[in-house]
């Protein structure tokens, strides 16, 4: 089952491409590269988990793999005492996946800090296999939202 997301108004924060921002990150020292500006390897580490956490909630799995990020466009830097925001929009729903797209940008200036056309995960089975979801549209719910793991004491 294949087909385009389409996002709806529901949702509370939007971009002009209609891109939810809600996660928000505070740049600290030790976000920082040599140059006194946000290692892009932290920028990366916090997308691919947002975008982890998306896709758990889309594809109704707490097992998602990344299978493919594009292109990575850095537009600007963010220095320490930023604040940032990430957007993601899933742009498709495969037959066992979900591509999106991401943007980061500065909460206070809005200027883009980096740009990804497309990120792909894949739902999984325990044993690693790629599992079908049948969804074909984006929740803005926890209707998707998978069992716990084990027993809740």
């Amino acid at each position: 089952m294949t087909a385009t997301a389409q996002p709806t108004e529901s949702s509370a924060r939007h971009d002009v491409e209609g891109m939810n921002f809600y996660t928000r990150k505070w740049v600290r020292p030790e976000d920082l590269n040599a140059n006194g500006s946000l290692f892009g390897g932290s920028l990366l580490r916090w997308i691919d988990e947002e975008a982890a956490i998306y896709a758990i909630i889309q594809l109704g799995n707490h097992r998602v793999v990344t299978k493919l990020i594009s292109e990575i466009d850095f537009q600007a830097s963010a220095r320490e005492g930023d604040l940032i925001e990430m957007g993601l929009l899933a742009t498709h729903f495969g037959r066992t996946s979900l591509t999106m797209r991401a943007r980061v940008r500065n909460m206070i200036t809005r200027r883009s800090i980096l740009s990804i056309d497309k990120i792909v995960f894949v739902g999984v089975d325990e044993d690693g296999t790629p599992i079908p979801h049948g969804y074909t549209t984006i929740t803005y719910d926890r209707d998707r939202m998978p069992e716990p793991h084990g027993k809740i004491s």
